[in-house]
């Protein structure tokens, strides 16, 4: 940790010296700023800090929440009732502003509100999949740091194709209609990933992340078009940044669940899987014989042969259980990708053919 401070430190200090000698405010951007203050109008402090905390206070949460068993833990119920009181702070305080932090009016609009919400799904499946997908390759079948980075990578090349396909049809599709599409591709690619059993190969993954290239670009681009319809040019900025706070906080909030659903339903599983493998049955008795006959014959002496056989058959119920909960946790992300597509639906028509919004 301190070597990453040591090298990080001096790289970030670098990296804002060039963006302030590099880079200057255009002369709109000047002159929008001289009007803005001859208005009157000051930086929101106190809206500022009530956003920060709330938000803080929310990764915080999600991030040790099940590490600190939630809510039996005194931190997360103090950082839970930050978050809970920056947020009712901020409504009334948002709301009475003249410039405010956040135009809560704007993200409580159909279009807007829409579009939020579907990007805050969007971003748990970006990166709930970025990660789950690997740990599991590597958990559960012996891929390598290495393959299982590669099982990403036919997707990274599809999205990067995808990309100006999809801002070709921007112009010619409604936005909510490519949506809908994108966000029913990822729940089919998360539905086909509910079959994952012990069997599968490299390239059942792979397609898998194909599918996902396919369906995050046809919602990343298209939902620009659509949050911006309605918001006037003074507050695209504004509308910028939520829309990224709700990538990156519905991707939070996506590891988060994710986490949990792994955790809960793997014990869950075990439990079940563990009443199953009785030793008063014939099936478990059989099985128990046929193991301790293999390690006898492969030189075990008859109580180490024994010893492995309960061993194998602990591992292979740990192994499905583990199987069962990645099934939960896919089927979580598919309900996700689903509940995005009605939601996609609602939003209004927009010009098409108009310039592009300039968002990051």
């Amino acid at each position: 940790m301190q070597w990453c401070f040591l090298i990080n430190g001096p790289v970030g200090v670098v990296a804002l010296g060039l963006i302030g000698a590099l880079l200057r405010e255009s002369k709109d951007a000047l002159a929008y700023r001289k009007r803005f203050l001859q208005q009157g109008r000051a930086f929101d402090l106190v809206g500022f800090v009530l956003v920060a905390t709330f938000l803080g206070a929310l990764e915080i949460a999600v991030d040790r929440g099940l590490e600190d068993d939630w809510f039996s833990s005194r931190f997360i119920v103090i950082a839970s009732a930050i978050c809970a009181l920056a947020f009712v702070a901020m409504i009334p305080r948002e709301l009475s502003r003249r410039n405010p932090m956040i135009d809560v009016r704007m993200v409580a609009t159909r279009q807007f509100g829409a579009s939020f919400l579907v990007m805050l799904g969007t971003g748990a499946i970006l990166l709930a999949t970025t990660q789950y997908l690997p740990q599991l390759v590597q958990q559960n079948f012996g891929y390598t740091a290495t393959w299982a980075g590669l099982v990403l990578t036919p997707g990274g090349i599809v999205t990067v194709f995808m990309m100006p396909l999809v801002g070709q049809l921007t112009g010619r599709v409604q936005p909510r209609y490519l949506i809908a599409a994108g966000a029913a591709i990822c729940a089919y690619a998360m539905y086909d990933m509910t079959k994952v059993n012990g069997d599968l190969g490299f390239w059942f993954f792979a397609t898998s992340r194909i599918y996902i290239g396919i369906g995050l670009p046809l919602v990343f681009l298209p939902i620009i078009a659509a949050s911006y319809d309605g918001v006037a040019p003074d507050k695209t900025d504004m509308a910028s940044a939520l829309i990224n706070a709700a990538r990156n906080t519905g991707g939070s909030i996506g590891i988060s669940l994710v986490n949990n659903v792994l955790a809960h339903r793997e014990q869950f599983h075990q439990s079940r899987l563990v009443e199953l493998a009785n030793p008063s049955t014939s099936q478990y008795q059989n099985t128990l014989k046929q193991l301790m006959d293999y390690f006898t014959a492969h030189g075990s002496s008859l109580a180490q042969a024994q010893q492995q056989a309960f061993a194998w058959i602990g591992q292979q119920v740990q192994t499905q259980a583990s199987y069962l909960a990645y099934v939960d946790v896919f089927w979580t992300l598919t309900l996700i990708s689903l509940a995005a597509v009605p939601l996609a639906l609602t939003l209004r028509n927009v010009k098409l053919g108009g310039a592009a919004a300039m968002a990051h």
